[in-house]
């Protein structure tokens, strides 16, 4: 239970620090949907998620007006279509995401999740065959996001995955050209997926998930910064392990909102309770920003020396609150830095302070990884991937998940804008080394070796 002293604090925090419930994103089995006969499978499909997730949003909305706590999206993820469209063609697998597509308008949540492929260690034929209709079911659909999982700490980098990612999406750029690339923003690379992600594009539900899950993101980056704010205003001298302390505190109680909030939708719907991912995730609006946490540290703005430092404190910070708040925390659990999604962060981008190489070093201590980051059109296939390559090595040689969202947007250079509108937002384009060289690196192919240390057994 709250206490009174908590009940107010989290009054004022959601009135006038931006603190909502962002996600509840309801994981749907569709393994036993598995079948060589499209139309069976698109039927099975359909019939299965309404089954669940059609009282998904009014329950959501009822939940959130009954504690005036708005769930800001309703989601599903599902199980790797990779898989249970294993039988298909890739033209097939199209039609797949267009039955997806229209299933969750049908039952009107913002995004489905789990168009994805899980290849660190190989790639079966269904899993190309995916690969090769992400561009098409991307640029045919509008709530569809896809993931692909390339490497493992257990497994090593699987770098022809990696190289056939990045001509991926160069196509995927290429048929939204129109909208700056827009397919590119709906899928997401991996190396150490977690099966229980509640946040897109990168949500899918795991092989061994129930049928039936509720996993919950919290996001509260402007109650961090008001936090910070008041208390370095009546004591200026607080010292770093002070704010951790005051960014744990506050961590915990937007996690117990979260978790009271998740755990009435999945009692609503008698579905099992997953986890309540902690991650620090902005949207484009104002106050509600990770970037502007920096600026209340100190710094003069995130990407400026101090930065990496910053970040690990805030990231450590928010997982030992939200950690003692909850025993079922999971996901990803940190502190996003989505370039074009944070409007502080994307303006650190335009005015220098932010460049790619900057961005790579900080996720090696935050949540994600490369989010939502617009570069050049001209950038290669072979570039693209020798960027995904890298920011893999991060998550492979630090046991910890790491992604890329990289959009090359078509006809634009460094310096321009992109524009992608809502919650996806806006972002000055990234200056690229090499964009438009060859890599005889990534063409090399094959895995790069797991490290020693994956030698756990």
């Amino acid at each position: 239970m709250l206490t009174d002293r908590e009940i107010i604090s989290t009054l004022e925090m959601l009135q006038s620090e931006h603190l909502d419930v962002r996600t509840v994103t309801l994981g749907i089995s569709l393994l036993d949907c598995a079948s060589h006969d499209l139309s069976k499978l698109k039927n099975k499909i359909r019939t299965r998620i309404t089954h669940f997730a059609e009282k998904l949003v009014p329950v959501c909305d009822q939940i959130g007006q009954k504690y005036g706590i708005p769930v800001v999206n309703k989601r599903i993820a599902v199980s790797p279509v990779a898989v249970v469209g294993a039988a298909l063609t890739s033209s097939q697998l199209v039609d797949v995401a267009q039955t997806l597509n229209a299933v969750a308008e049908m039952v009107n949540v913002d995004f489905i999740g789990g168009f994805s492929a899980l290849v660190e260690k190989g790639m079966a034929r269904g899993d190309r065959a995916l690969i090769e209709a992400i561009p098409h079911a991307l640029t045919a659909t509008e709530r569809l996001c896809a993931s692909v999982n390339v490497a493992s700490t257990r497994a090593g980098i699987n770098m022809d995955a990696v190289l056939l990612m990045g001509k991926t999406i160069k196509k995927a750029a290429e048929m939204t050209a129109a909208q700056d690339g827009i397919a590119c923003a709906k899928l997401c690379v991996f190396a150490n997926i977690p099966e229980d992600i509640p946040f897109m594009a990168g949500a899918y539900l795991g092989i061994g998930e129930a049928d039936a899950v509720i996993n919950v993101g919290v996001s509260g980056p402007g109650v961090v910064k008001k936090a910070i704010d008041r208390a370095l205003e009546s004591n200026p001298d607080l010292d770093l392990g002070q704010i951790s302390e005051l960014i744990k505190k506050t961590a915990y109680k937007v996690t117990r909102i979260g978790e009271l909030i998740g755990r009435e939708v999945a009692d609503s719907l008698k579905i099992r309770f997953g986890v309540v991912d902690l991650s620090l995730a902005p949207t484009p609006n104002v106050g509600d920003s990770v970037g502007e946490i920096f600026q209340s540290l100190g710094l003069l703005s995130i990407g400026v020396p101090g930065t990496t430092a910053a970040l690990a404190l805030l990231n450590d910070a928010v997982k030992k609150g939200g950690a003692f708040a909850s025993s079922r925390v999971g996901g990803l659990s940190g502190a996003f830095i989505p370039v074009s999604e944070d409007l502080n962060i994307s303006e650190a981008a335009r005015q220098g302070h932010l460049c790619l190489e900057k961005l790579e070093a900080i996720t090696s201590v935050c949540s994600v990884g490369l989010d939502m980051v617009a570069l050049p059109g001209e950038t290669s296939a072979e570039t693209i991937a020798g960027i995904i390559a890298d920011e893999m090595a991060i998550g492979v040689i630090n046991h910890k998940t790491t992604a890329t969202r990289l959009i090359p947007v078509p006809g634009k250079k460094a310096g321009e804008s992109a524009h992608f509108g809502g919650l996806l937002g806006q972002s000055t384009i990234v200056a690229v080394n090499n964009a438009t060289g060859s890599n005889r690196f990534i063409t090399h192919g094959g895995i790069i070796p797991a490290p020693i240390h994956s030698l756990t057994n």
